[in-house]
């Protein structure tokens, strides 16, 4: 694997039944980019994302992250080796707070050990008032200052999409998969949540691999981007040149990717 890719897919496919979902697909997320994944509905985007997120085990094929096989690893253990994956509909405690929200994303907190908490009570509170620091840092970034003590549950879908991000900034993340950013997200909180993965990217070093249907937000944040369809990767590059390809227009986008244009 190349140093730099923190991501490769290797001869990847995937069946359900008789329908061959992913065929033969392979691809890279180079370390430090934010790489987009585009195609027609039924091209096999949210089953491959699936794989390499640990939902689904394929049928052949390897999953590489960061120089380890990982393909028959499940999300809560690719967690743990700094893979993190947003979904299209924000996964928040509603009852939480959105400090709370952030507070609980930190790894190896020492008060879920019963033993920690009984006995060594400074080392818990003192471990809690730097992950509190933490959040506080993360909510800044974001600017929401002015609903971290809001129940999560009450937040738009643009703020929860952004307490997502946030949940990512409390662990070493080395890679976040982003599962359709843009849906049920208005477009000025879209604007801020582009701003801020662009941030995240360009000052904090995150990668970022992105499935997303808006064409504009792919154009914004992406380079390179893949298209997929019938189950494999078509083509990849800047988004310029994918707009484009008239083969690919015309085959798989129709007027979609004119009318973005």
């Amino acid at each position: 694997m190349s140093q730099e890719n923190i991501i490769e897919v290797r001869g990847v496919s995937k069946s359900f039944g008789g329908l061959k979902a992913v065929s033969d697909c392979s691809l890279e997320v180079r370390k430090g980019s934010i790489t987009g994944l585009i195609g027609p509905n039924g091209a096999g985007k949210s089953t491959l994302f699936n794989i390499v997120a640990g939902t689904l085990t394929p049928d052949v094929g390897q999953v590489i992250f960061d120089g380890k096989d990982v393909t028959s690893l499940k999300p809560h253990e690719l967690y743990g080796q700094g893979m993190l994956r947003t979904f299209q509909i924000a996964h928040e405690f509603s009852h939480m707070t959105a400090l709370e929200n952030l507070m609980v994303a930190a790894s190896d907190q020492p008060g879920e050990s019963l033993f920690q908490s009984w006995f060594n009570i400074k080392h818990v509170a003192e471990f809690d008032a730097e992950v509190r620091t933490m959040a506080n840092d993360v909510i800044e970034f974001l600017k929401l200052d002015h609903v971290k003590n809001e129940l999560a549950g009450n937040l738009s879908g643009g703020q929860k999409k952004l307490l997502e991000l946030g949940r990512t900034m409390m662990t070493d993340a080395k890679a976040v998969l982003l599962d359709e950013v843009a849906a049920g997200v208005n477009k000025t909180l879209l604007k801020d949540l582009a701003s801020n993965i662009q941030r995240m990217n360009k000052e904090l070093g995150y990668t970022f691999f992105v499935i997303e249907h808006d064409m504009d937000l792919i154009a914004e944040l992406c380079d390179p981007v893949i298209v997929m369809a019938q189950g494999t990767k078509i083509a990849e590059g800047p988004m310029e040149d994918i707009r484009n390809n008239p083969e690919i227009v015309e085959a798989y986008f129709g007027s979609a990717v004119e009318e973005a244009s």
